[in-house]
């Protein structure tokens, strides 16, 4: 059962997602706030499972919102303006609906925050580091079981709050630790940062765009910073082959 804060400042677009929350039977509150200022102090005070937050605010900007939270919640961006999407990524947000935002993508983004709290309940955490380079695997433990999880099944992973969520071609894995530790358990001559929330694996990439990567049916932002060292990974591999 979670508990929902919602903050727009338009009264039709509160209206409709409190309308979509209410068709949700794991929903215990929603609360409805036009104005950030009041939604601060709420959140400030009171706890909160997911935040459905808008962004084009007149009192303050849905970014300046969640720079302003000591402790962010899950959050799902909900806005008019597609340009803001990577942004999202880069104060780590779950999902971004683009509006006017269908019930269909709303769950879309629901079922996202539910999976990701089930796969943190799961306390699933990496057994060892890997010796070298040259390794293929590691083991990942999960309660009693151990998960040997090989490196060319990995597609990408992501950076979120204080977790990682590995991506392979049939799960999703959710391991405690930043994106940055990441780094040291997945071997660089086959993964690339190519983002401040995302590493892929180099093998995967089958297309590139101007600033995002299209891997396994997911569209992955290029960050300004990352540019030169996704190419000079991707010129590597040209070489290797």
């Amino acid at each position: 059962m979670l508990k929902f804060v919602v903050v727009d400042d338009e009264p039709l677009a509160l209206e409709i997602l409190d309308g979509y929350l209410k068709k949700m039977d794991y929903v215990q509150s929603v609360s409805l706030f036009r104005h950030a200022g009041e939604a601060l102090h709420y959140m400030e005070n009171h706890q909160t499972d997911v935040l459905l937050l808008d962004i084009e605010m007149p009192e303050m900007t849905g970014i300046q919102f969640l720079k302003a939270l000591s402790d962010p919640p899950l959050t799902v961006f909900t806005t008019a303006y597609r340009n803001y999407a990577f942004e999202g990524y880069e104060l780590g947000v779950i999902d971004f609906l683009l509006k006017p935002i269908s019930f269909k993508r709303f769950e879309q983004a629901i079922t996202k925050i539910r999976e990701f709290l089930a796969l943190k309940a799961q306390h699933v955490n990496i057994e060892g580091i890997p010796a070298g380079e040259d390794m293929d695997f590691i083991f990942v433990k999960s309660g009693v079981q151990r998960i040997k999880l090989h490196f060319n099944e990995v597609t990408h992973i992501q950076g979120l709050k204080d977790y990682a969520i590995i991506y392979t071609h049939s799960e999703k894995i959710l391991l405690k630790g930043s994106i940055k530790a990441m780094l040291d358990i997945f071997p660089q001559k086959r993964f690339v940062r190519v983002h401040k929330s995302f590493i892929v694996s180099i093998h995967q990439i089958k297309r590139l765009e101007s600033n995002r990567i299209v891997l396994n049916g997911h569209q992955i932002p290029i960050g300004r910073n990352f540019k030169d060292d996704l190419e000079k990974a991707l010129t590597a591999q040209s070489g290797n082959k």
